[in-house]
């Protein structure tokens, strides 16, 4: 569980923004035109709200979350906002203090969230072992 305020971040704001954006440059050609519309956003910290909704266990940290309806149970006839990908700083940093740890797991996590955006849930990701 997080601190919220009190836990002093690592980096600055801008250098974890650098490396989700590394991330990003680093997925393969073939899922680049999809990153036009899905924009890659960092928060501090999930909401309480939000790990409330998702059932998440106090012990567990969420470093990310796809917030939209995956591609494949789009409707084309209903024309819906795009949805967004969150990367959360706190969790990250606070767990992955090593600058080489951090930046693979902030791109395990921008390639996680991405699987859900393309409709890929959490039981096949941990079978192809990007859980």
């Amino acid at each position: 569980p997080h601190f919220g305020a009190e836990v002093a971040m690592f980096r600055s704001r801008r250098a974890f923004e650098r490396l989700v954006e590394e991330a990003l440059r680093e997925l393969p050609e073939a899922f680049r035109p999809y990153l036009g519309e899905l924009p890659v956003v960092v928060e501090d910290w999930a909401s309480e709200e939000l790990l409330d909704e998702m059932g998440l266990p106090e012990d567990e940290d969420l470093y990310g979350v796809y917030l939209g309806t995956p591609l494949p149970e789009r409707n084309p006839a209903y024309p819906e906002l795009p949805g967004r990908i969150v990367v959360f700083r706190g969790p990250l940093e606070e767990d992955f203090p090593e600058p080489e740890e951090l930046r693979r797991q902030v791109t395990v996590t921008v390639l996680h969230e991405l699987a859900h955006h393309f409709g890929i849930p959490d039981a096949r990701l941990e079978e192809l072992g990007w859980g």
